[in-house]
Formats: structure tokens, C-alpha cells, sequence
């Protein structure tokens, strides 16, 4: 199975079952809230968000190969466990860089909207 197959199933069953196996070790990610690097720590962030948020969805809209990069459009939604439970929605897109062994060493994420807008999502009705 090739690398853009396994990543349309990742996206579908995300946060669950992920195949960590297409990352390599120090793999590099960044999104506007946070940014780190290696395998365990991203690791630890997709089991923080299923720990902790309801009803998680990633809608793949478009992804592709260009070389040694990967391109994916997106949308991320969840339910926030707060008492009156919102509903959050991110559409964005991201760039994925490949080595030589076929693996993500950097996985950069870039939202459609800013982190003002999803605090707001949280209180608009």
C-alpha cells in the first residue's frame, strides 16, 4: 500500500488506529498552537485530542504527491466537553515532507482560520 492510501485511511479513522509506522523517528510537526519534535510527542498529542475532545472527524478533501511532499486540504471537527458541548471546525491544509525511505520527517499543518477564530467558535451560538 502506498503512502498517499495509508494517509486517506489515517484521515478517515482519525484519532484511532493511526499508522505511526510512516513517520520516522524525529519527525518535525507544527501547527499555530504548537510545534515539537519526534514520534512520541506526536504520538501524545493525537492521544491528548481523543482523550479529550468528542466526536473528532477529519474530512480529507484533497491530497496529493508532488516528489517528496505531500499536500492534504482538510477539515477537523469536534465536540469540546464543555457543559453546553460546541461544536469546533478547522479547515486547513497540510505539507508533508518525505526522506529517502519514504517517511514524514516534517509534518506542518496551516489553518484557513486564526486560533482567535476557534476560541470563538467555543462561545458563538
Amino acid at each position: 500500500m502506498n503512502i498517499i492510501e495509508i494517509l486517506k485511511k489515517d484521515y478517515q479513522r482519525f484519532p484511532r488506529d493511526q499508522t505511526y509506522e510512516i513517520y520516522a523517528k524525529d519527525v518535525y510537526f507544527k501547527d499555530p498552537m504548537t510545534e515539537f519534535r519526534g514520534i512520541k510527542r506526536y504520538q501524545a498529542m493525537i492521544g491528548f485530542m481523543s482523550h479529550w475532545f468528542q466526536n473528532i472527524q477529519m474530512e480529507l478533501h484533497h491530497i496529493e504527491q508532488i516528489g517528496d511532499r505531500l499536500e492534504t486540504r482538510w477539515t477537523l471537527s469536534w465536540t469540546t466537553p464543555l457543559p453546553w458541548q460546541p461544536h469546533i471546525a478547522i479547515s486547513g491544509r497540510s505539507e508533508l515532507m518525505l526522506n529517502d525511505q519514504n517517511l514524514i520527517i516534517s509534518h506542518i499543518d496551516y489553518w484557513d482560520c486564526s486560533r482567535w477564530d476557534v476560541l470563538q467558535q467555543h462561545f458563538s451560538s
